[in-house]
């Protein structure tokens, strides 16, 4: 009995050794011949209400599927830092936070079909720099606000079928060929997928671009379904996009008063744009680096046709270049350039200087100074040092000896160059307080007897910045222990601690003062609650382990026993009859109407009349129930 025992406890105790899984999930490892692997976990219980918790760290591909789950709550899983699919398809999920997905910083595939989602967080794909897939289909979703298109230009697989749609942001179409204004080719080696279809589409000039796209072959933008149904207005009702007309809905078109302008250094320019298209459309034009110009006035003087000029007074050299009149509206966008040149040059007179050094000096460029002139007028004197930027200096001189003229231009020098220097310390320091600002949320999870995780987040600064962690027990500075570490790890664990401690513990940015970055305080675990708690499990798993093997020795003696006595010599015809008696009365009643064996053992065996009176009256009862419920009268002869 006593080996038993040791080997139930010894297979109680390979079973805790194992990787710890949610009890309502499945984790399954992959493993590599070179000894690496990834990690699943599959969590399908009908039964389970919320999102589990601790799920393994080295999980890879994480999958909540046809459960009760109804809301993913915040940071759900900010722990998974290893996450690249997350599949939390066919709940019951109705809400999702705007955190929800906080950490997935390699996170490649999302899917949330099959759920009641009908205002999805868009901002929170922020989270997931690495995304490209976006499954959202079978929900609820009635919009998509202008704001979720820069979440969206890397997503190559899109899928937003069987929702509510009606239509969708003009602009959206935009961040895809051909409308981004980027060169269709036939052998793009990305493709955009987006699946649109089973959705009630109001087909106007606002999802004009999608009914073009419709129609296109050969773009790098495929739909999952091209043969996508207009339900609104009436007179579209039911129309394939490939078949649909829009009226009142035409492209802008631009025409610019010239293409090509010559004028003068300081003349004024106008130049004029007319657009033509329906809806209106607006006016706006830019420079060719990009700059949007301000000086314009513009009008519409019916439906459909604006016009817009833009002036430039006094113009100069830098204001030469290409100028771009755009006009956009809800069914696309158009535009045209003008080029300007600046013909002519400025006269300016500079006086002549001359190069002096400074008696004494260790300046190893020389200093410029004016020639000598008794005038009145304004004078224009760079002074050149080592490592710094030039100074000018504009003063009125006045009739000096040389060494004054000398002396004058260096001195102000020096007085700027200390101010600059002064300047950039300013901001190094600026930039160190900014550094430490940017380390948000500082908080301690997991904490045990002897060991503590540390998370953050640190959006201001790169992933590869420096950063120290400082950590002591509470109001003891002498023993402090420090940690080099980065700001793009999130984490880290802090080991060597004592047991029921509060502790201190401060991130700081590297050349940073830590009295001035975020801290916190924590506690670590009792050594001796922990032990009772163990010991307290000990003897629990003992006690159910030795009451299992129990029952297990008693079931082995019942059944040989049973198998001993069954081998033995026949049982007597009155305790054959009682103990077979028995067994058919607690026959079910299902069992009495098929034509099965024990049936036709007691059909045919001898009775006494009080039990043929007793089986007659069951027989009636039961063949009336059976004949209700199953169809079939089951006979019993008396």
């Amino acid at each position: 009995m006593r080996p038993l025992l040791c080997v139930q406890v010894f297979v109680c105790c390979l079973s805790m050794a194992r990787p710890f899984c949610p009890s309502q999930c499945t984790c399954v490892f992959h493993g590599r011949t070179d000894g690496t692997g990834t990690r699943s976990v599959l969590c399908n219980d009908p039964d389970m209400s919320d999102v589990p918790v601790n799920v393994p760290v080295d999980t890879v591909k994480l999958r909540i599927e046809k459960t009760m789950v109804r809301r993913i709550p915040t940071e759900a899983f900010y722990y998974l830092v290893d996450l690249r699919y997350l599949w939390i398809t066919y709940n019951s999920i109705s809400s999702v936070d705007t955190a929800s997905f906080y950490n997935l910083k390699v996170l490649h595939e999302l899917r949330l079909d099959g759920n009641m989602i009908s205002v999805f967080p868009w901002e929170s794909l922020k989270e997931m720099p690495r995304l490209k897939t976006l499954d959202l289909h079978n929900n609820r979703i009635t919009n998509v606000p202008n704001e979720a298109i820069p979440f969206l230009l890397n997503i190559t697989y899109l899928d937003l079928s069987s929702n509510k749609l009606t239509t969708l942001p003009s602009d959206l179409m935009d961040i895809w060929p051909p409308f981004n204004g980027a060169p269709m080719s036939h052998n793009v080696s990305q493709k955009v997928v987006l699946g649109l279809q089973d959705n009630p589409w109001f087909c106007d000039c606002k999802i004009s671009k999608l009914i073009e796209l419709s129609k296109m072959s050969g773009t790098p933008v495929v739909l999952m379904d091209q043969f996508m149904v207009c339900s609104a207005p009436e007179n579209l009702s039911g129309v394939l996009f490939q078949r649909a007309e829009l009226d009142n809905c035409v492209k802008p078109s631009v025409m610019t008063s010239a293409t090509k302008i010559t004028s003068p250094l300081g003349s004024n320019v106008l130049l004029r744009c007319d657009a033509a298209g329906f809806p209106t459309p607006t006016l706006y034009w830019d420079k060719s680096d990009g700059s949007l110009v301000n000086n314009t006035v513009q009008e519409s003087p019916g439906d459909g046709v604006r016009w817009s000029i833009m002036s430039l007074h006094g113009i100069l050299h830098k204001d030469a270049g290409n100028y771009s009149c755009k006009a956009k509206n809800v069914a696309g966008n158009a535009e045209a350039a003008i080029s300007i040149s600046v013909a002519g040059a400025l006269s300016t007179t500079i006086l002549p200087l001359r190069p002096t050094v400074e008696p004494g000096s260790t300046s190893q460029g020389p200093t410029f100074t004016p020639s000598t002139d008794t005038s009145n007028s304004l004078v224009t004197t760079s002074t050149v040092l080592p490592k710094t930027s030039t100074a000018v200096v504009t003063k009125k001189p006045k009739t000096t000896t040389s060494t004054s003229l000398q002396k004058g231009p260096l001195k102000q020098a020096k007085a700027q160059q200390g101010a600059g220097g002064r300047k950039l310390a300013a901001d190094e320091k600026s930039k160190k307080g900014d550094a430490s600002k940017s380390v948000k949320d500082l908080k301690i999870v997991e904490e045990t007897v002897d060991t503590a995780v540390l998370l953050w987040r640190a959006d201001g600064l790169p992933n590869d910045a420096a950063l120290t962690v400082v950590y002591s027990p509470y109001d003891e500075d002498d023993s402090k222990r420090t940690m080099e570490t980065n700001a793009g790890s999130g984490k880290v664990l802090l080991e060597g601690l004592s047991s029921g401690i509060r502790y201190s513990v401060c991130l700081v940015a590297k050349g940073g003062a830590a009295g001035k970055d975020p801290c916190v305080d924590f506690y670590t675990l009792d050594n001796v609650q922990d032990g009772g708690q163990s010991r307290l499990f000990n003897i629990v798993s003992g006690i159910a382990c030795a009451l299992v093997l129990s029952l297990i020795a008693l079931l082995l003696y019942k059944i040989i026993h049973l198998y001993c006595k069954g081998s033995g010599t026949a049982l007597d015809e009155e305790e054959l009859e009682k103990d077979s008696y028995v067994k058919f009365e607690t026959i079910s009643m299902k069992q009495r109407t098929l034509n099965s064996h024990p049936t036709e053992f007691w059909v045919r065996r001898a009775t006494t009349e009080s039990e043929r009176m007793l089986l007659c009256s069951r027989s009636s009862i039961d063949s009336q129930m059976t004949y209700k419920s199953d169809s079939s009268r089951c006979e019993y002869l008396c």
